[in-house]
């Protein structure tokens, strides 16, 4: 098929990359001339594993290009597949403004056109979206009737920064919404999804509005077994013992709940989760209907950054050092929006502590947010100067921290361990180590004390 990819951000531009080792003809677009001159070179636009790799190993044989000029690309392909942003607006609910945009400029290029195009919106919209305004905006752009001549589908993709070319490839199952009432849409990009896939995923067709509903709910179903595991280890800090690994690992064995992201440890983050959580609420609220859990899980969330800093309290007072190691929202990718790492790290500011950050991606974007808030620093700087060390990000090399660099003469620095990810005992000649969710006995011999 020749495809089009409006948007080449961080699931755009792997998007693209991946139709076109399908042996798809792909034409990126994106109205940053940077973007489109890196990927037209072979060179990944985004950080993202995988990506760089998926270029090379092209050797320069696929059909992948890329413009700033939006017309030529849709009229040059069958499908446009549409990757902008959908930020949130001040009530919640996302802003629809630069898809609506992208929308229109699909029908203006396609105006006049007689072949059978089709269009797919892999950006998250609110229910009701793609059959109301965008349709309505598609069909008064290109003077064509949906369904007829032209189709329309809802198709987002459920993939996580740091795997978003595993997850394309590998998906748990395709999610497909008709809002151009006929099913030639739908068989052709069933067609396109599954080409992608080395497994053979289930494929679900619905109606617009109901793949609209399902896409925001995975999203905020996950947000509320996230809190939920925060909240046993809340709960296991303050009970003799307690270790809430081992009770989420054994909770995940029943067959009606599952193991997937019942691990506890700082509140979630990121460009999806937590704005997706509130979406979900401001529209239930605005539809007259509760959200009573969604509510609950926001409010459980925003406690874990009160919780950390009561755990930095009690071992040092404004005006020591911290350390915090990990920045970034999850390993593997450098993006710190709505991160835990940061937004801990503000508020400790706030309080008064000297604040020493460190990333193995996300540094630069960190210090353009905390600015003078945050001394950024490598690993090894960051765990020698501390006076007590936070692991905000699971990042592998955190497991593996040398006994030299946390060494002192004279005093012992304390490690909270948020993830649990250093070895029980491993550290405890040279530093007091905490893990978050663990009851006083559990903690390894050399932990401080739990509430």
């Amino acid at each position: 098929m020749r495809i089009a990819v409006i948007g080449l951000g961080k699931l755009g531009s792997p998007l693209a990359a991946v139709l076109a080792s399908a042996g798809h003809t792909v034409v990126g677009v994106d109205r940053n001339a940077d973007t489109v001159r890196l990927l037209s070179a072979g060179a990944a636009p985004v950080q993202e594993p995988g990506l760089q790799h998926l270029l090379h190993a092209s050797g320069g044989q696929w059909k992948l290009t890329a413009t700033t000029n939006c017309a030529d690309a849709v009229r040059s392909s069958d499908i446009t597949l549409v990757c902008v942003p959908t930020p949130s607006g001040q009530d919640g609910l996302f802003t629809h403004d630069l898809l609506l945009q992208a929308v229109r400029e699909v029908g203006d290029a396609l105006r006049g056109a007689s072949s059978y195009h089709v269009l797919g919106v892999v950006s998250t919209v609110l229910p009701g979206t793609t059959a109301g305004s965008l349709k309505s905006a598609l069909e008064d752009s290109s003077q064509r009737q949906a369904g007829d001549d032209l189709g329309l589908c809802y198709t987002p993709a459920f993939v996580a920064l740091g795997s978003v070319v595993h997850d394309l490839q590998n998906p748990d199952f395709i999610l497909i919404g008709e809002a151009s009432q006929d099913a030639r849409a739908g068989d052709i990009l069933d067609h396109v999804y599954r080409s992608l896939c080395a497994n053979r995923p289930p494929v679900r067709r619905m109606a617009a509005v109901n793949a609209e509903i399902t896409k925001l709910s995975i999203n905020t179903y996950v947000t509320t077994r996230i809190s939920y595991a925060n909240m046993l280890a809340d709960l296991c800090e303050r009970l003799p013992g307690a270790d809430v690994d081992v009770v989420t690992e054994a909770i995940g064995l029943d067959a009606r709940i599952g193991a997937g992201y019942l691990k506890a440890a700082v509140g979630y983050g990121g460009p999806c989760f937590p704005r997706d959580n509130l979406a979900l609420s401001a529209l239930a609220h605005s539809l007259g209907a509760r959200a009573d859990i969604a509510d609950a899980t926001d409010r459980v969330n925003r406690y874990q950054l009160d919780r950390v800093l009561a755990r930095v309290r009690e071992h040092a007072a404004p005006g020591a050092t911290v350390g915090i190691l990990g920045l970034t929202y999850k390993p593997d990718t450098p993006v710190v929006d709505d991160s835990f790492g940061i937004a801990l790290a503000q508020r400790l500011a706030a309080c008064g502590y000297r604040l020493l950050v460190s990333d193995p991606l996300g540094l630069e974007a960190a210090a353009a947010v905390l600015g003078s808030q945050a001394q950024p620093v490598s690993l090894a700087s960051c765990a020698a100067a501390a006076d007590v060390l936070v692991i905000a990000t699971p990042w592998a090399e955190y497991a593996r921290l040398h006994h030299d660099l946390l060494r002192r003469s004279g005093r012992r620095c304390v490690v909270l361990d948020c993830w649990r990810v250093l070895p029980r005992q491993s550290l405890c000649e040279v530093a007091d180590v905490v893990y978050l969710g663990l009851g006083a006995s559990a903690q390894g011999v050399g932990g401080v004390g739990s509430f």
